[in-house]
């Protein structure tokens, strides 16, 4: 039988990239952390890192074990959730969702959850993906309303269930004035003279992406991590910039909305849950947030 403890020792190696490191976090001492992942590899028959003078790796097997390891972690915490709350005897439901998503997509999915399931204890949280989807594997909150761009979800994501909800194309903003803002559509290639402002540092990298597949560099003249203000920016002339279409309403004067011709820049939205973990107060939300997109990709 596979020792809980050693996993958890892998887990905080992997983390944290050393054995010193780890044994810091674990409070332990690094030849302890070093006879708990020598005892975890005798007992598997397979080495689980390997060492270097920069610090050590995953192998293959150490991968496979570290997602048991944060599988078995979030199964206790949940389990030691559900032992917390019989003596409250309320269910309680914790939820995790970057701004723009939780803004326009949750409000009316708990509401549908508060007739489903009156007495539910609601708590939210406001993290980005590579925070949240951690989060869920730890059992930390039930579930993540997350996104991603091209490829898949940030992060390790064993024993991580995906929900798609759905795109969310990004478009380029435009002050009104701007000469290119009547356009019913803008090539990315037309814009490499524009000076550009971020609403979000993640949009940077995928930005310097599409532009570098158009031929150019963007000039960035703004970063911000709000995309409300960044529009506020565009519309003072600052420069334009690129938002993806749940983050550009309330609708605000100054700015032009104009769609980017295919390939389309796009955030692929959905719910990160535990694998197999049955629960009815967050299926019901799911499929209140699925309705919800549903409606939202209808107008």
């Amino acid at each position: 039988m596979i020792d809980v403890q050693r996993l958890r020792v892998l887990r905080a190696v992997a983390e944290h990239g050393s054995f010193n490191r780890a044994a810091a976090a674990l409070r332990l001492t690094p030849s302890a952390v070093s006879q708990h992942v020598a005892a975890l590899e005798r007992s598997l028959g397979a080495q689980v890192v390997a060492r270097s003078t920069r610090g050590v790796t995953l192998t293959p097997a150490g991968r496979i074990m570290v997602g048991a390891a944060e599988s078995v972690a979030a199964e206790l915490e949940h389990a030691k959730q559900q032992v917390d709350r019989l003596g409250s005897g309320r269910t309680h439901l914790t939820i995790a969702t970057f701004t723009s998503g939780g803004r326009l997509l949750l409000p009316d999915a708990l509401a549908h959850l508060a007739t489903a399931h009156p007495g539910t204890v609601v708590h939210v949280r406001e993290a980005e993906p590579e925070d949240s989807l951690p989060l869920v594997r730890q059992g930390a909150v039930d579930l993540a309303l997350a996104y991603h761009f091209d490829g898949p979800l940030p992060g390790r994501n064993a024993g991580l269930a995906w929900t798609a909800l759905m795109d969310d194309p990004l478009h380029v903003v435009l002050a009104e004035g701007h000469p290119l803002a009547a356009r019913e559509a803008l090539d990315i290639a037309e814009l490499a003279a524009e000076p550009w402002v971020l609403g979000c540092l993640k949009t940077e990298t995928y930005l310097r992406r599409y532009a570098e597949r158009a031929g150019f560099a963007p000039e960035i003249r703004g970063t911000t991590t709000d995309y409300f203000f960044a529009r506020s920016l565009v519309a003072a002339g600052i420069g334009i910039s690129l938002i993806p279409s749940i983050a550009q309403t309330p609708q605000m004067a100054g700015v032009r909305t104009v769609p980017i011709t295919p390939p389309t820049p796009t955030r692929h939205l959905g719910v990160a849950t535990i694998h197999r973990r049955n629960n009815p107060q967050a299926g019901t939300l799911i499929r209140a947030l699925q309705e919800r997109a549903a409606a939202l990709d209808e107008n």
